[in-house]
């Protein structure tokens, strides 16, 4: 029997009891999940579950609004698909097709997400899609790449130098993560958390411990939430300078190549002094943090970090005025604002198309009650590089005002023993690249029969597919530079 509501209001942080989860029919579902899409709400979790259900949340673009439904699987495991009315359902339908194997008829692109068969091995026959034109050829790069790169393989459909079309196959990883968060205690996976994406310590670190947090009724004190709000914005100062130093690599700009890697340097080291990790890991736990900021240590990071952002900003003032570098970033591998819109582009894709989201204005905690996100139009390489650069003088001038009104704060941690029991709850972070967003649901003991992942690679692969439509095969290092998404994030 369906639930007589549509669905409720659902607020990251605070969980909910699971059985006030209104349970729709399949066609009520459809409904809902299709009149939120036309009002602009976004997808946040889309999956099935062991309970035979599929989890709908839904988020307003501002974040002021979230609604959370449910519907059993469908009969005949089939229903009739959102994509062609909602592409932004596009990734999450296919997502559950090879899950749960529950097909969306009429889906445009119904294919493997990540594996080729229910026990997840390599794909083999992947469906590319081809072209029998004789004029056109195809350009096969990976799943093996040079140097100290994670298995993806691309396949390019080309006439000459100009790529028609690009499919992206993963699935290679083949890590199990959302199955392993269900072994054993679910409160005691911080250190798998912060392997989610190596690059990604502090931001799946902080969606995780909000995420416990919540379920077991812990609150941290406002000094505890600057701390770990200083840990995320220098990994996204980190991780922004270290693509900046790439992206004129690969240009051949190698100033830019040497200058940005130094001062990455400087930041992670920075993290080294703090936590004894240059990549941030063990610094946060669940109930607290495991290394505080005292006076000395406030007093070396504002030096540090003052310095950095005067070097960063004459970098940048030289590698964005320069004639060479504007050459090859400059309208090379646009995404369209609609694209962009109708298909649920986050993060920085999103913002350097002129879409105003981030997850620290749109769901902010302390202390990001004011965040103003920085958003640009063109949609290309050089706005993409142009955001890194905006966002990095964003963050350090943000930490450096922290800093300047930061108690000395020592290690605390509340360490949580009993999760609520029948909750469901999410948690929501603006990572670098984007929305990092954690689920996860309890049965009547308290323990979690499911936990659910998506990083914003998730949903911007897409994204760096059609942004080298129309350009050359040698375009490619440079917008995929660009995005610098996780293969380990999207093959979970």
């Amino acid at each position: 029997m369906a639930d007589c509501r549509s669905s409720v209001e659902f607020s990251p942080g605070i969980p909910i009891i699971t059985d006030d989860i209104p349970i729709l029919s399949t066609v009520e579902f459809i409904e809902k999940c299709l009149s939120l899409a036309a009002l602009s709400y976004l997808p946040l979790v889309y999956c099935g579950s062991r309970e035979r259900l599929i989890l709908c949340i839904m988020g307003s673009r501002d974040g002021k609004d979230t609604a959370v439904f449910s519907t059993p699987f469908p009969e005949g495991h089939s229903y009739a698909s959102l994509t062609p009315l909602a592409p932004v359902f596009h990734i999450f339908e296919r997502e559950l097709w090879e899950e749960w194997q529950i097909v969306s008829t009429g889906h445009p692109w119904l294919k493997p997400l990540r594996y080729s068969d229910p026990d997840r091995h390599a794909i083999k026959d992947y469906p590319f899609f081809s072209s029998a034109s004789p004029e056109l050829h195809e350009v096969a790069v990976g799943p093996v790449h040079a140097g100290v790169i994670e298995p993806g393989h691309f396949r390019f459909i080309c006439d000459g130098e100009t790529v028609h079309h690009l499919e992206i196959q993963l699935g290679y990883q083949h890590r199990g993560v959302m199955e392993l968060f269900l072994e054993g205690d679910i409160c005691a996976r911080m250190q798998l958390a912060e392997q989610i994406a190596g690059d990604s310590v502090i931001g799946h670190g902080m969606a995780y411990v909000r995420l416990i947090e919540a379920l077991s009724g812990i609150t941290v004190t406002d000094p505890v939430h600057r701390v770990r709000a200083i840990a995320l914005e220098l990994e996204r100062i980190a991780m922004h300078l270290a693509d900046l130093s790439a992206l004129a690599g690969d240009i051949a700009y190698l100033s830019g190549l040497n200058f940005f890697a130094a001062l990455r340097t400087n930041v992670i080291n920075l993290c080294l002094q703090f936590c004894g990790s240059r990549y941030g890991k063990g610094w946060l736990c669940p109930g607290g943090i495991n290394f505080g900021i005292d006076a000395e240590h406030n007093s070396y990071a504002v030096n540090v970090l003052r310095k950095v952002r005067c070097q960063v900003m004459y970098c940048g003032d030289a590698m964005f005025n320069n004639g060479g570098v504007d050459s090859r970033f400059d309208s090379t591998g646009i995404v369209k604002k609609a694209d962009a819109l109708s298909l649920g582009f986050r993060g920085m894709v999103a913002r350097s198309c002129g879409i105003s989201r981030d997850a620290r204005a749109a769901y902010p905690f302390c202390p990001y009650q004011d965040f103003e996100p920085i958003c640009l139009e063109s949609g290309d390489v050089y706005d993409r590089a142009y955001l890194r650069y905006q966002e990095v003088l964003a963050s350090l001038e943000m930490i450096l005002n922290w800093l300047s009104t930061l108690p000395e704060v020592a290690p605390q941690c509340i360490s949580p023993t009993q999760l609520l029991p029948n909750r469901t709850a999410y948690s929501i972070v603006e990572g670098w690249r984007g929305e990092i967003v954690h689920a996860l649901r309890t049965d009547a003991d308290g323990r979690p029969v499911f936990y659910r992942i998506y990083d914003p690679s998730f949903h911007n692969w897409t994204a760096l597919a059609l942004s080298v439509r129309g350009n050359g095969v040698s375009d490619f290092p440079v917008c995929n530079k660009s995005f610098n998404l996780s293969y380990c994030g999207h093959d979970l």
